[in-house]
């Protein structure tokens, strides 16, 4: 063989190494699987934010694909909710969400632009929490009791209580606790926990209702304080805080839960999938330590599950709107 033969030969199996190899990168970013989207409706550094993050942390590993939280916060979650609906519905975008925007928005808005029974699919449930009442650092009162006995005193039995979004469960509770107790509680509605957090905090506002979740970093290291807790039973993380259950506070034994949710039309496959990698996810020894700290009661639920217990929930809030005398916005 000549050396110009030679030389072309060489330069011909170059060429077909370096096709070869564009060639195998090429199936290799075809088939690499996309990002999984999970929308969350609050800012960083809430509650809601935080359990998102612990989450998908743990599902990329069981999924073998990347779990990116996004926060579209605003609205209550309605603007995430808006842009589930909006989405392709092809295992790519879910929304991690508590009861508020599934349960209570549709019924409190009159266009909240999406339909939860329409447009989106229960992929999975994976906890339940309650609400809390919670004092400022700056506020005297150490027990529900001497709160109700300081406004009272010092504001002619007036207050502004702090909720995470407008037209929200704490918004009724903080009604129907100030009818209980014969106070005039007017509701403060933030975008999300953490602005109404950070509020508290700077004692800029006295009272908050939330869930317990996005109280219990801040009332362990004594900077606010629960002094009461919605629900039957007295929670783990905090036995010493009564229930407003046992202070006569009564109907709200239907506890608000956490669920995942995907656009109606997402195959059944990604949804069984998803939903199992949950169940192994929240099984996990450290996750539900982690999740049961923050104040929540862990436990999968199926989609099955998760559609019964939110239509459970639906209703039992459609009584305590309607008793209340609310017209949607």
């Amino acid at each position: 063989m000549t050396t110009s033969r030679r030389s072309l030969l060489s330069r011909l199996l170059r060429t077909g190494a370096l096709a070869g190899a564009a060639l195998t990168v090429g199936l290799a970013c075809a088939q690499a699987p996309k990002p999984i989207r999970l929308l969350v409706g609050f800012p960083p550094g809430g509650g809601t934010d935080a359990i998102a993050r612990t989450l998908a942390e743990k599902l990329k590993d069981e999924l073998g694909q990347p779990v990116v939280v996004e926060n579209r916060p605003g609205a209550g979650g309605q603007i995430a909710a808006q842009a589930l609906k909006a989405s392709a519905p092809d295992g790519t975008t879910l929304f991690l969400t508590h009861d508020h925007t599934i349960s209570i928005l549709p019924q409190v808005v009159k266009n909240p632009g999406y339909e939860p029974a329409r447009d989106f699919v229960a992929v999975g449930g994976f906890a339940t929490f309650v609400n809390a009442f919670a004092v400022s650092g700056g506020t005297p009162a150490r027990s529900f009791s001497e709160y109700v006995g300081w406004v009272k005193a010092s504001g002619g039995g007036k207050g502004a209580v702090g909720i995470p979004a407008p037209a929200s469960t704490p918004e009724f509770l903080v009604k129907l606790i100030g009818q209980k107790y014969q106070l005039d509680l007017v509701s403060a509605p933030y975008r999300g926990s953490a602005p109404m957090m950070a509020d508290m905090l700077g004692n800029q506002i006295s009272a908050g209702v939330a869930s317990v979740q996005d109280f219990m970093e801040n009332h362990k290291a004594g900077k606010v304080r629960v002094v009461g807790v919605l629900g039957t039973k007295r929670q783990a993380a905090m036995p010493d805080v009564p229930t407003f259950d046992e202070m006569g506070l009564k109907g709200f034994e239907d506890l608000p839960y956490y669920g995942i949710y995907a656009p109606t039309g997402t195959p059944q496959k990604f949804i069984n999938d998803f939903s199992n990698a949950l169940a192994r996810v929240v099984a996990q020894p450290d996750v539900r330590e982690h999740l049961t700290a923050m104040g929540l009661a862990v436990g999968h639920m199926s989609p099955q599950q998760l559609a019964t217990r939110e239509k459970a929930y639906t209703e039992a809030w459609t009584r305590i709107i309607k008793t209340s005398g609310f017209v949607a916005q």
